[in-house]
């Protein structure tokens, strides 16, 4: 179990990013919360704070490098109590065919699910190295493994989060430093409203099933952060149980 200390959480705001920082807020954990929406964001620190953690908020957004390095630089003296970061930042935007696509999504996608995660681990992982221990989970998706039609950037994305996952293992082996990618299939979050940009579109994606939720995946973290340090969980795989595989679901009330 990596000693409880201080844990960075990008993309708090909402859905897996807010659940995990719930759980890790009764589990005793001091929190750095990153996200874009400030009022969400000082209205979560402000919630979790009144349990006597130390909650610290902090508005930028992954995709703009200046703004991860300006951001980071503010808390310059806490980077050597950081044990954790939680590189959950992300989003899908669109489902036009690569012929038809918006080049615009594209680019907010590489930027936000790729290179802010980057980021946010070459300005942190230093730290965790001197200290010789620390974990950095990356919330990968299921899409990373296995592409559909319609999302072949977010899937690229995806796959991007578990090459680099793997590398980053390979590039600090015997540091004491774990590295996690979490792979979740389909989970009722703000996703598909995003991805969609309609909310009626986005509730019939979970029409008759029954999905994850972001507190199912946030409790997968927490189990995985609290194996012992000699223990690295290299790669989780979470499907609902009404999900078989990438676009095979069981709809309740179809017939059998």
């Amino acid at each position: 179990m990596v000693e409880k200390g201080l844990a960075i959480i990008t993309g708090a705001t909402a859905g897996i990013g807010e659940a995990t920082a719930e759980l890790l807020a009764i589990e005793g954990y001091d929190l750095i919360l990153t996200g874009r929406r400030k009022d969400r964001l000082e209205a979560l620190a402000k919630r979790l704070g009144a349990n006597g953690n130390s909650i610290l908020p902090l508005c930028f957004d992954v995709s703009n490098k200046g703004e991860v390095e300006s951001s980071i630089k503010e808390i310059e003296a806490k980077l050597s109590s950081v044990t954790i970061l939680i590189n959950n930042a992300g989003l899908a935007l669109g489902t036009d065919l690569i012929p038809t696509a918006d080049l615009a999504d594209w680019d907010q996608m590489i930027d936000t699910n790729v290179k802010g995660l980057l980021y946010m681990t070459r300005l942190i992982v230093p730290h965790m190295i001197r200290n010789k221990s620390g974990h950095i989970i990356n919330i990968g998706s299921v899409a990373g493994r296995w592409s559909y039609r319609g999302g072949a950037v977010y899937c690229a994305t995806k796959f991007a989060v578990r090459a680099i996952s793997e590398g980053l293992r390979m590039d600090i082996a015997g540091s004491g430093v774990r590295v996690t990618n979490i792979e979740p299939g389909m989970v009722d979050t703000e996703f598909s409203v995003v991805r969609f940009g309609d909310e009626k579109r986005a509730l019939a994606v979970y029409e008759g099933l029954e999905v994850l939720s972001a507190k199912d995946i946030a409790e997968c973290i927490l189990w995985t952060l609290t194996r012992p340090p000699h223990v690295n969980i290299q790669e989780m795989v979470v499907f609902p149980t009404d999900q078989a595989a990438v676009g095979q679901v069981h709809r309740r009330g179809e017939k059998e």
